[in-house]
């Protein structure tokens, strides 16, 4: 596997059962998809709440965890259920280290706070070294997500522009944004270059997009009641998982298939859960919160076929047009 930090050039412009080959992305086939809790899991240590980020298709997961001090950490749990130390990188003066995306070959890339600037910035994780990584004439990079050939997604804040997506594809540099937004984020970018995330609109919702691989976006991308969608990861078939919130406070993870049906998952008992990251085998990774002690635990689910499928949501329909958004300089901190 490789990893090409190396700038060619910036070029700006704006998804326990094996089921593979099983899960067509034809229009009803959502009807037919639900969800195997496998396991929850937890980074070892009181009180920790753990937020996990990124799956591979080797079933080794990459996040974070919030120790009761408030310090961030990344972690890596292998394949096996044991843990990685905590991930710190060396250049963290702000107790704030996130593992965002790992590949088969266990690369993990995330992001750092330097608490002097108050600026994010990238970093890539392998054989126990660090190699920080900013794109060129920028304020922030915050890197999110890879692939198994070491491309990988983000977003980047321009000397005094407005933060953007970014893609890194050979080498080659790709800044867009979706229009009028405040800030646009790209989470994840599968073997095809199809990439997604979510964006802040003018009124500060965030909504979900997606991007094919030639360049087209596709947002917003909200289910039916959605007070602010986030969309977090997408394998190689695209299929899409993410959450959204609604009018009554609660919080549902999603698998989105495009291009416009939704399935809802809610851990047992909860009014959070999150689904965050999804591999070639359709294994999901994501956490839920638990009402009565606040601490976020990790969830291993597996996407199934069934004959009665799982809660089912449309798309919603576009809303008015947003409104034009004065450039600033002002970072959104990435969502977990």
């Amino acid at each position: 596997m490789k990893i090409s930090l190396r700038l060619v050039g910036c070029v700006v412009g704006f998804v326990a059962l094996a089921v593979t080959g099983a899960l067509a992305q034809s229009p009803e086939s959502p009807a037919a998809f639900s969800f195997q809790l496998l396991s929850t899991f937890d980074y070892p240590g009181t009180g920790n709440q753990t937020r996990p980020q990124k799956i591979s298709d080797m079933s080794d997961i990459v996040g974070l965890f919030v120790d009761t001090s408030g310090v961030s950490r990344g972690f890596i749990r292998f394949r096996n259920g044991n843990f990685s130390p905590p991930l710190v990188d060396p250049n963290d003066t702000g107790n704030l280290t996130e593992g965002r995306g790992i590949n088969n070959s266990r690369l993990v890339c995330g992001d750092y706070l330097d608490a002097t600037l108050g600026t994010f910035h990238g970093f890539f994780f392998s054989h126990n070294t660090y190699q920080n990584y900013d794109v060129p004439d920028s304020t922030t990079t915050i890197v999110l997500g890879l692939n198994n050939v070491g491309d990988f997604s983000g977003s980047v804040t321009p000397t005094g522009g407005i933060q953007q997506a970014f893609l890194s594809i050979g080498g080659t540099v790709t800044e867009f944004a979706v229009t009028n937004a405040t800030a646009t984020l790209a989470y994840q970018l599968n073997m095809t270059n199809q990439s997604c995330g979510y964006y802040v609109d003018s009124g500060g919702i965030s909504h979900g997009f997606f991007r094919d691989s030639n360049g087209t976006l596709h947002a917003p991308i909200d289910p039916a009641g959605s007070t602010g969608t986030i969309l977090f990861g997408n394998n190689d078939r695209n299929l899409i998982v993410g959450r959204y919130s609604d009018a009554a406070g609660a919080t549902h993870g999603i698998l989105f298939v495009p291009p416009n049906r939704f399935v809802q998952y809610d851990f047992p008992g909860a009014t959070f859960t999150s689904l965050n990251g999804i591999n070639n085998g359709n294994m999901i990774v994501g956490r839920y919160t638990d009402p009565n002690t606040a601490i976020d635990h990790g969830i291993i689910l597996q996407l199934v076929r069934t004959a009665a499928g799982g809660v089912t949501l449309p798309l919603a329909p576009p809303s008015a047009p947003a409104q034009a958004v004065p450039q600033r300089a002002v970072d959104t901190a990435p969502a977990y």
